[in-house]
């Protein structure tokens, strides 16, 4: 059975991302990077390798958590998105047809039974 690894990432809307991304950088000391979140690094399973945790705020309208009407979205870290998103089609979850390939991984998402999109993340 597939399961996650940690968060990979929390990601939330906001009216002015910057704005708040600089009051969490002025009152809790978050270490925002120039693309306007943050990176927490964390100790992974296997030591050769760099994991992280990525904390970021998106514009309010942002399509990106469509067709949730949720104002965050949580990344999980998976070692196999294909065998995960075939566990949860077989299952009989809604997810995504759209698998996308970056330079960061693969990305794939899946609605939970509340309407929330969650997204899942194979690392490259």
């Amino acid at each position: 059975m597939q399961r996650v690894r940690g968060i990979g990432g929390v990601f939330f809307k906001a009216k002015d991302p910057a704005a708040l991304a600089r009051w969490y950088r002025d009152h809790l000391g978050v270490a925002v990077e120039d693309w306007g979140g943050a990176r927490f690094g964390w100790a992974d399973h296997d030591p050769r390798r760099d994991a992280a945790t990525i904390w970021n705020p998106f514009p309010a309208d942002t399509a990106y958590f469509a067709p949730s009407k949720a104002s965050f979205m949580v990344n999980f870290r998976v070692d196999d998105l294909d065998a995960m998103l075939a566990q949860l089609r077989a299952a009989g979850d809604v997810v995504d047809d759209k698998v996308e390939d970056s330079e960061f991984g693969r990305f794939g998402w899946v609605m939970d039974p509340e309407g929330n999109r969650v997204e899942l993340w194979q690392p490259a």
